[in-house]
């Protein structure tokens, strides 16, 4: 049975099923008595670009050491190392039409001399950068044109594994490119960002794809393709996408302020394990337990303690150490965070103050984004 015929008979499966809840996917609509993802596409797709950026990056370093050693070249007035023009292909998504605002992925765009912009209907644009964040892969363009159309926003804290959604790119160049899957999981994190809380989807994302968007069935952006796994340098259907919450935060920032700018309480953070849980004596089996606290900080000054168990931020339930770090990470300075904490059985609610973070010394290894 091929992959189609698969997808169809699953489709109009669902279709005989009770329906679901608003906030669930909706399942397309029959062309011909059969499901169909053209109508929803015929939608959105317009609010989908292209991306050509051309960046100046140095070429390969040389076998001598000492002519890639900057103090060797000033004082001995060696070689400077040559530049070389490169030229690379991505993918975007149009969020505000009004203001001109495309997001797409950090690396699709570094080092850029030009970013140009091409719109479904073969419109090319000037691009400028408004704002662009390293640690979450994802920067803001702007263009300035009129007739644009904005995919509009999902809410990617409904998505649940198992929803289909759909991949929109530009894949090796090819021009627009449409591709479809299941959300496979949820809060991945691969060590390649410094904020991760990625959805993982067998929705094939290529070469080229990286800025597109992840979409659910209602056409709605759910978060901006950027990476795959791919041992053998090709797809094998596990791909990553940045969930449009957090993009929506970054975005926020970028365009208030430029950049973003970190928030921090002063505390290290590990995930609750089962043995954690047990030693603790809760029956909460999720959460971010507080390693360390630091002195004179926000946190010390709201009263949280070694071994508090924070089992939700805002009133959203937290899941894992990673994505409290990422909702504080994200938070506006100056703003406040309510947490709901477990300590020793009993469970308190404390208002913590965000403050600025300081410059960030760690390192990470960057994999293979696309």
């Amino acid at each position: 049975m091929t992959k189609t015929r698969f997808l169809m008979l699953v489709l109009a499966a669902l279709l005989v099923t009770p329906p679901m809840p608003s906030s669930r996917a909706a399942m397309p609509p029959e062309i011909g008595g059969v499901p169909s993802l053209a109508p929803m596409l015929e939608e959105i797709t317009p609010g989908v670009v292209n991306i050509a950026v051309r960046a100046r990056t140095p070429e390969a370093a040389t076998d001598n050491p000492l002519l890639n050693d900057p103090f060797f070249r000033r004082f001995f007035n060696a070689p400077r190392q040559r530049e070389r023009t490169t030229k690379a292909t991505g993918s975007g998504v149009i969020v505000d039409a009004a203001q001109g605002y495309v997001l797409t992925n950090n690396h699709v765009i570094d080092n850029a001399e030009t970013i140009e912009v091409t719109t479904k209907d073969n419109r090319h644009f000037s691009a400028r950068l408004v704002g662009r964040d390293e640690d979450t892969d994802i920067a803001v363009l702007k263009i300035d044109a009129s007739n644009l159309k904005a995919v509009p926003l999902g809410d990617s804290d409904r998505l649940q594994v198992g929803d289909f959604v759909v991949a929109i790119g530009n894949p090796f160049g090819l021009g627009q490119t449409v591709t479809s899957g299941i959300v496979s999981a949820l809060g991945r994190s691969l060590g390649i960002e410094g904020y991760e809380d990625f959805i993982q989807t067998d929705a094939s994302i290529n070469p080229g794809n990286s800025g597109g968007p992840l979409v659910d069935l209602r056409g709605r952006l759910v978060g901006i393709n950027t990476a795959i796994l791919a041992p053998g340098g090709g797809n094998i259907g596990i791909g990553f996408a940045v969930p449009i919450n957090m993009v929506r935060r970054v975005m926020d920032q970028i365009v208030r302020y430029g950049e973003v700018k970190r928030g921090r309480i002063g505390v290290a953070i590990r995930d609750l394990t089962p043995d954690l849980a047990q030693a603790m004596n809760t029956a909460h089996t999720t959460g971010a337990v507080i390693a360390r606290v630091d002195a004179n900080s926000p946190a010390a000054r709201a009263g949280l303690r070694n071994g508090d168990l924070v089992v939700a931020i805002n009133g959203m339930p937290v899941r894992s150490g990673t994505q409290l770090r990422n909702t504080i990470g994200l938070t506006r300075i100056g703003d406040d965070v309510d947490l709901t904490i477990d300590r020793r059985g009993s469970e308190y609610s404390l208002n913590v103050h965000v403050e600025a973070a300081g410059p960030a010394t760690a390192t990470r290894q960057r994999a293979q984004p696309r």
